[in-house]
């Protein structure tokens, strides 16, 4: 019986024992062949450590592949506190090279933590202060490279680039709106370490980082500079609040050039007030557009068939009186009997309060809707305003009219050079954009591309075309002489716009504006050119602005090598103006009969005999009255 019980016992004990082993063998099985990745992967976070290794932001460049946004390669401070050994000296002796406090640095030396980046000290270090912590050969001390973001043009194009913070951030402009794409992924060398953090003689492991994606702008660095350096002009000349220029494709909605005064260097966006930095003027700023507006306002008579610009006409006695207010042409006495045409190139204040009337408030503010006012474009930039537009319920007839010739709205520069394009390119109102693709640094492949994008329809191509004609004629024989290009169909008009503060008009505080087309009859640049209170100028825009737009036209010209065009409307030209010829062909003619023909222009020989044999520049060349034509004579 006693026996018995001890046998059961035994089996009992021996069951226990056989089932503890198989319950461990089991648990031994799976922790080797399921739980293995997950258990070696915490035990490697145990023993491994990465130095991080940053990626490069992706380059911006121009539409013809010059780089406007680089990278410089820089070394930054990191530290693995467990492995240094003498924890004062290396204190004492970083604090001494970076300049800082030795408790500063004691805070990052002492750090109960695997890895400290000495920050912001440390980061994007001179080679000669990485040079002299390199050379203490100081354990658990390391130098990485980091990449930190160069504008090698400095000022150009800054407020639609933006800048980057410390850590490659994007915090404004392109930088910020598109900093996933330009963001790369970062990399990292790892080491093994003890339980004490020294590191382990096995090898190391380097993960290359992933650099950001390119992006291409529309912009033409040609036409940027040269916006910069006119702008750059108007600053030492006028002395402005600010200033401003767009160059536009009306086309397609490419912005080819944008810049602005106050500006900055987004290598050193530091210095600079936050009210500068913020500010992107072609797209925030906002005011009353003045005789610019013009276009718009004849644009819309033109559409809806009300006056025939060539035929109707307008008298102007100097003023008109709309209610309780006398609205007053700039020409003292006015203009006298004009076309609707001539009320265009004259930029008569009171012949366009009658075109105004002759719309209504309900069809002129329908056509401010139609062409994007009040509304913003959808430009891919950051801190783009709206403007202001007044209920139809505010519009009264004194309101009707100002509204007609540019005043009493508030709208933005790109919303004026996309309206004004919509005009000019058979009625497409566009989105605006600056970038134009963007890629993969590596292959080249195409992730993103903007294109061509037709918000609606607002004039006729009828109209369209009427309003091209127009616009050479402000430039050919109205207020933008000063813009004409010989050999070149320019178009364009003036504006200036009184400005407002608390609802009055300052006295003498104008901001003056041109929108220059280039070539009018097939256009393939928009531009629009403003300065806000210049000082020491006359306070008329066909002074200030018109001759700049020029200059600035004539580097559009060569940019996009537009050619020559025939057919254009001939400058009335005043006693000032350089007037220009076609060279007549005079090759086989006598010295006498060459003499004649060439009385326009000086005249210089070379060779001997009785008739021209070569002459230069070549015959149906245009140029300036009194230049040289060079012949060469001979038998």
């Amino acid at each position: 019986m006693f026996t018995k019980k001890i046998d059961t016992r035994m089996k009992i004990v021996l069951l226990l024992f056989l089932f503890c082993f198989v319950l461990v063998v089991g648990r031994v099985f799976y922790v080797q062949v399921f739980d293995y990745k997950k258990l070696s992967d915490l035990a490697e976070d145990l023993w491994s450590r990465n130095l991080p290794i940053e990626a490069a932001r992706g380059l911006i460049l121009d539409r013809n592949g010059v780089v406007l946004a680089d990278n410089l390669t820089t070394t930054s401070l990191v530290l693995i506190p467990n492995q240094i050994t003498k924890k004062k000296e290396v204190s004492e002796k970083l604090a001494e090279i970076l300049g800082v406090s030795v408790e500063e640095m004691k805070k990052h030396v002492y750090k109960k933590t695997s890895i400290e980046r000495v920050h912001p000290e440390g980061r994007r270090l001179s080679y000669e202060i990485a040079d002299k912590i390199e050379a203490l050969h100081f354990d658990g001390v390391y130098l990485v490279k980091e990449a930190k973001r160069y504008y090698p043009y400095g000022n150009l194009l800054s407020h639609t680039l933006g800048y980057v913070g410390i850590d490659n951030q994007g915090l404004s402009g392109l930088e910020l709106q598109y900093d996933k794409y330009l963001t790369g992924k970062q990399g990292a060398i790892q080491y093994f370490s003890d339980a004490k953090g020294n590191k382990l003689a096995l090898s190391d492991i380097y993960t290359q980082p992933q650099n950001g994606m390119n992006v291409q702008l529309t912009i033409d660095i040609n036409i940027q500079q040269s916006l910069e350096r006119e702008l750059s002009n108007v600053v030492d000349m006028f002395n402005p609040d600010m200033a401003l220029a767009i160059v536009m494709n009306p086309k397609n909605g490419e912005i080819l050039g944008m810049a602005s005064r106050p500006d900055f260097d987004p290598n050193h966006y530091q210095d600079y007030d936050t009210s500068v930095l913020s500010r992107n003027l072609p797209i925030w700023a906002s005011y009353e557009p003045g005789s610019t507006q013009k276009i718009i306002t004849t644009s819309a008579v033109v559409e809806e068939k009300l006056i025939d610009l060539e035929k109707d006409t307008f008298y102007d006695g100097g003023s008109v009186q709309v209610e309780n207010a006398r609205i007053k042409c700039w020409k003292a006495g006015g203009h006298g009997a004009q076309t609707f045409l001539q009320v265009l190139q004259n930029s008569c204040n009171p012949g366009f309060v009658k075109m105004g009337q002759l719309l209504g408030k309900e069809k002129l503010f329908s056509y401010l809707d139609l062409f994007g006012f009040g509304e913003k474009t959808g430009i891919d930039l950051n801190g783009e305003g709206e403007g202001i537009i007044f209920p139809l319920s505010r519009v009264g007839n004194v309101e009707l009219a100002t509204t007609a010739f540019g005043q009493g709205i508030s709208v933005t520069p790109i919303q004026q050079v996309r309206a004004i394009s919509a005009v000019l390119n058979g009625g497409e109102l566009l989105t605006p954009y600056v970038v134009k693709a963007i890629e993969e640094p590596e292959t080249g492949s195409v992730l993103l591309q903007n294109k061509k994008k037709v918000i609606r329809k607002t004039i006729s191509k009828e109209t369209s075309k009427t309003m091209r004609m127009a616009l050479e004629s402000v430039v050919a024989l109205g207020g933008g002489k000063a813009a004409y290009i010989d050999g070149y169909r320019i178009g364009g008009k003036t504006g200036t716009a009184q400005k407002a503060v608390n609802g009055a008009y300052l006295v003498n505080n104008y901001i003056m504006s041109f929108v220059g087309i280039v070539p009018s009859n097939n256009p393939e640049a928009v531009l629009y050119i403003a300065i806000d209170n210049p000082k020491k100028t006359a306070l008329l825009s066909s002074y200030t602005t018109t001759p700049i737009a020029r200059r600035i036209l004539l580097d559009i010209i060569d940019a996009l090598k537009i050619p020559k065009q025939e057919g254009g409307l001939e400058k009335d030209y005043i006693w000032s103006d350089k007037v220009y010829y076609n060279v007549p062909n005079v090759i086989g003619k006598t010295k006498k009969e060459a003499t004649e023909l060439l009385e326009k222009f000086e005249v210089e020989y070379s060779g001997s005999g009785e008739k021209v044999i070569a002459q230069s520049p070549e015959s149906d060349e245009r140029i300036e009255e009194g230049a040289t034509v060079k012949l060469l004579l001979g038998d």
